[in-house]
């Protein structure tokens, strides 16, 4: 029923001068039944104003409970330490309680929200770049950005030969997966040094999309040329493999801050489950706390296990030492550099021009942290 329901056709009582009696006594009736019919009116719109301000009160909240399980994903990198901290530490563990937690490790951005809108995973630490395509090719209702996780740490390497951009005209270079983060950043560098780039791998420079592991296999066999990595491939390529730094990513922003990794849940379980969605920031929260504290050697023995757990065995000590020193772990995701992103997605091709406003709930995160972070304009906090 709308708010002005309309009201029903009674129609009118026509009184002409100099009838008859016969008439009159007619008349009576008629303006009995008129009188009815007011009555009969008055209940109804009486009725139909009680039921128009039910309709206008807000629906009951459905019933949330906290989820059974709480399925997360996250990559075997550096740049996602709170994941890593806090799997390994039972640090998220311990905040679920009941709720089962299970977690799937991924390469890159790409292939982790394809398993968030399948429904494989729930919630993932992950890039900015794949989290903003989402959002865009679900028009708002794929993901929400809950939280940041690291910043920085993140670098184009070469091959010692390479002295400048002009130098990579008919290279071939690698990312980890066409349409990450660190591959929309580097098609949309190339593409400020004036090159052109495609997403079928062709163009002025080569980009190849390539697992990270890979890529250090086919720069040590001289078949790549450089690549634009996380932590700690980054450093891998350069400490194992003689490559050299010619972009450092955190030379592109402002004071150097630039979001690498973040952690977004899938919208429809946090709606369904935000108790279990508070669980897992609070967990989050206390694993960047930890890195924040604790001592390099703790940190870097305590990443190391995860990765040897993960990637088959620990990084040496100068490699995970350099990685550390090129990331911020923070619960700020720097949501006023989200726009850029989404131009670089769209000049990099790997992303269409879209409002994103909306992409962020932090409103959690400031109830957990007791502190205001900022969405930017871009959502909730």
């Amino acid at each position: 029923m709308s708010n002005n329901p309309e009201s029903p056709n009674t129609g009118t009582t026509r009184i002409v001068a100099g009838e008859t009696a016969k008439p009159k006594r007619r008349r009576t009736v008629e303006i009995a039944l008129a009188v009815g019919l007011v009555l009969l009116i008055g209940a109804g719109a009486a009725v139909a104003s009680a039921v128009s301000q039910n309709n206008n009160q807000a629906a009951p909240a459905p019933a949330t409970t906290p989820a059974a399980e709480l399925k997360l994903g996250y990559f075997s990198n550096v740049t996602h330490g709170p994941a890593l901290v806090g799997i390994s530490k039972g640090i998220i563990a311990k905040e679920l309680g009941e709720t089962k937690l299970s977690t799937q490790v991924f390469n890159a951005g790409p292939a982790a929200i394809e398993a968030l809108n399948a429904g494989a995973i729930d919630a993932t630490y992950i890039g900015p770049n794949p989290a903003i395509n989402s959002y865009v090719k679900s028009n708002g209702e794929s993901i929400s950005i809950i939280a940041g996780a690291a910043s920085g740490g993140a670098q184009l390497v070469v091959k010692p030969e390479i002295n400048s951009a002009a130098d990579l005209k008919g290279k071939i270079l690698s990312s980890p997966q066409l349409g990450g983060t660190q591959d929309v950043a580097l098609r949309a560098w190339l593409g400020a040094q004036g090159f052109k780039t495609n997403v079928d791998g062709s163009g002025d420079v080569n980009i190849n999309p390539t697992e990270n592991a890979q890529s250090l296999k086919l720069f040590q066999d001289g078949k790549l040329d450089g690549a634009w990595l996380p932590e700690p491939w980054a450093s891998r390529l350069v400490l194992e493999a003689g490559a050299k730094v010619l972009v450092d990513e955190k030379d592109l922003w402002e004071k150097g801050d630039f979001t690498t990794t973040i952690l977004i849940v899938n919208k429809k379980f946090a709606a369904e489950h935000p108790e279990t969605v508070k669980a897992l920031l609070k967990g989050h929260v206390e694993s960047v706390n930890w890195l924040n504290s604790a001592s390099a050697a703790e940190k870097a023995s305590t990443i190391n296990a995860v990765l040897k757990d993960t990637a088959g065995k620990p990084l040496p000590a100068n490699v995970i030492e350099r990685a550390l020193q090129n990331i911020k772990f923070t619960t700020d995701p720097l949501a006023g550099t989200y726009k850029k992103l989404l131009d670089d997605g769209v000049k990099a091709g790997t992303t269409k021009q879209a409002d994103i406003n909306g992409i962020f709930d932090l409103r959690t995160l400031n109830e957990v942290e007791g502190k205001k972070t900022s969405a930017a304009g871009l959502g909730q906090d």
